[in-house]
């Protein structure tokens, strides 16, 4: 009698899990890269750059096609015309994040949005002058925050300030940022925070903390690059002031894709506010009377400053029609399963340790791991095991687990691989 292996009883639980799980992978409509034996990756690393949608080339390609059959005349006669293409994405958009239509805009890369959305919200006056970020923002944050700081006059090291864990722990507790709004909010202008953490894959507490920010009297704000397409969000509801994501992440919208951005109707629909503006923020009544005097449409889209790059939209948009089928809800439940899975997986392994929330409600889909040479292990999980993940210097190694793409099979393969390595 031939006994299991137990890496062979491993693969055969993924299997079976795999092929019992309520949400069937939706694997086949992504464009999987090779390994180094010819068959598929496991591709962890959909939070750094999300796999191509199979539906992403044919809607390029029939944008290319309206491009050089009508030329100039598809911003009107193309099968999705030009002019208005933006729309398209504004649904499928508020309904991922949590939001109504009108509060949504699919524009510009995550960064320049973060800018827009400052030189509107960021009004530094008297001794409310302070930005609240958490102290391992992603880099671009910390540049556009103290930038803004500069550009009011202030100095940044005393404008900025970036909320760290307590000693020993690698994490913010919501009550310690509560806290602080509670107890200094009256020097706080702006509160701007990753939804999910980039390094430890932390999911903030944002109605909470949205709340204290906004009974202290500041702004609001969040960076979602790492947690639209991750986690279900209720922006609206949650009474947050402003949002900005990218979409090449986990919303497989291609590199450098289109951003998008969520203005509170409450502020979305105050012509009122200053703004850096544009042509096509223009009300679409008066924008092509060419006159001198801008009149903002009363959505997000008066943030907009340029017409809809087609080319970078479609991908976007066969992303969304993916996320719309299926939905964020039941994304979030085979998420969990997942994670928790491979979770289970990394704890037993010598070598590496997980600093992701244990909470599945205080995490997304990443699991980052503290590793010695984490770059060097990345590429001999590539080279040699077909499993991609990314590293993050000095010393983590992050691995996304996305619902739409990956399997059991994945977490399991990727599991043995890192055991094998650290051996």
């Amino acid at each position: 009698m031939h006994l299991l292996s137990s890496e062979e009883s491993g693969a055969a639980e993924a299997r079976r899990l795999d092929e019992t799980d309520p949400l069937p992978t939706l694997r086949a409509e992504f464009r999987v890269p090779a390994g180094p034996d010819g068959g598929e990756a496991a591709y962890f690393a959909g939070n750094s750059l999300g796999l191509q949608p199979r539906a992403a080339a044919e809607l390029v390609g029939e944008e290319l096609a309206d491009w050089a059959r009508l030329a100039v005349e598809g911003h009107h006669r193309a099968r999705r015309p030009w002019i208005a293409y933006h729309e398209l994405l504004r649904e499928p958009a508020a309904r991922l994040v949590g939001a109504l239509p009108h509060e949504v805009v699919a524009m510009n890369s995550l960064t320049v949005n973060l800018h827009l959305m400052m030189a509107t919200f960021y009004r530094p006056a008297g001794d409310r002058t302070r930005i609240l970020i958490e102290d391992s923002a992603f880099p671009s944050d910390s540049y556009a925050v103290a930038s803004q700081a500069a550009h009011h006059g202030l100095d940044p090291a005393e404008a900025v300030v970036r909320l760290r864990p307590r000693p020993g722990e690698e994490h913010l507790r919501t009550e310690d940022v509560v806290g602080l709004l509670e107890r200094e909010g009256d020097r706080v202008a702006l509160v701007l925070l990753g939804g999910v953490n980039y390094l430890t894959g932390q999911l903030m507490d944002i109605p909470a903390i949205t709340k204290a920010g906004r009974a202290a009297g500041a702004v609001v704000g969040w960076d979602l690059a790492h947690a639209a397409g991750n986690v279900p969000l209720r922006l609206h509801d949650w009474d947050v002031d402003f949002a900005a994501w990218c979409s090449y992440k986990y919303l497989n919208g291609g590199p450098g894709a289109v951003a998008g951005c969520f203005v509170h109707e409450r502020h979305a629909r105050n012509a009122a506010l200053p703004r850096l503006s544009g042509w096509w923020g223009n009300d679409p009544a008066t924008r092509f009377a060419m006159r001198p005097d801008f009149v903002p449409v009363a959505s997000a889209d008066a943030w907009q400053l340029s017409n809809p790059p087609i080319l970078a939209m479609a991908p976007v948009l066969a992303s969304l029609r993916i996320f719309d089928r299926v939905g964020m809800d039941a994304l979030r439940a085979k998420s969990r399963r997942l994670t928790g899975y491979l979770a289970g997986r990394l704890a037993g392994i010598g070598g590496l340790e997980v600093i992701t929330p244990s909470d599945p409600a205080l995490r997304g889909c990443q699991l980052s791991v503290r590793v010695a040479d984490a770059a060097g292990l990345v590429r001999r999980l590539a080279d040699e095991a077909g499993v991609v993940a990314d590293a993050r210097e000095p010393d983590v190694v992050r691995l996304a687990p996305a619902p739409l793409y990956n399997t059991f099979a994945d977490c399991h393969r990727a599991a043995e691989a890192l055991a094998a390595l650290l051996r």
